[in-house]
């Protein structure tokens, strides 16, 4: 398989596209913050480890197998800077299901940006991969990440208690899950107009 989106990914306010070198200075100046990484699975990351997974994963244009990840940047369609990242990673063939996950600069947080994006990636995911089922693994501690789930319409179908040991100490995971079915459903009862525009030609 070859699933490769039609770049940039655009939505009323945003851009997403693959990452890029010149995007390195701009990932460390959020991937470095103690406050972004505190519940995310990595640590603070310095220019040459952006520049190394930059030079490999996160270079990638396409989907091809299972376990292959999109790390997609996110930016300001009237010109302004990269304000952050958002993952999908085919996950099982078999199962068709994916995961999603997002990154954004503190700086922009309040705005709907990573909802906006999040939502666009949604898309790629049910309406071009054609997965059945999408989940997002959150720490329990990220109330904003759980919040963001629960705006996309995503439930939170498990709680794994102390699964875990991260940065330590034990920590809860939530699952929040997303099936086809209930990601169209949502797009026929919501009356809000989708943020993903629509291409012309």
């Amino acid at each position: 398989m070859q699933f490769l989106p039609h770049y940039p990914v655009t939505t009323t306010r945003l851009l997403l596209r693959p990452l890029v070198i010149g995007d390195a200075d701009r990932l460390v100046a959020y991937r470095s913050l103690e406050e972004v990484c505190r519940f995310l699975p990595f640590e603070p990351m310095d220019s040459a480890v952006v520049a190394q997974r930059l030079d490999k994963d996160w270079s990638r244009h396409a989907i091809s197998n299972e376990g292959d990840s999109l790390v997609l940047g996110v930016e300001l369609a009237d010109g302004g800077p990269l304000i952050g990242d958002v993952m999908l990673r085919f996950v099982s063939a078999t199962h068709r299901s994916g995961e999603v996950g997002w990154v954004f600069h503190p700086d922009h947080a309040g705005r709907g940006y990573a909802t906006e994006a999040a939502h666009a990636l949604l898309h790629l995911a049910f309406d071009e991969l054609g997965l059945h089922r999408v989940v997002a693994r959150v720490d329990v501690r990220n109330v904003a990440s759980l919040r963001l789930c629960d705006r996309l319409g995503m439930r939170r179908e498990a709680h794994l208690v102390e699964n875990e040991w991260f940065k330590g100490s034990w920590s809860d995971e939530i699952d929040a899950a997303l099936l086809e079915g209930e990601w169209a459903d949502h797009h026929v009862t919501d009356l809000r107009p989708c943020p993903l525009r629509k291409r012309s030609g």
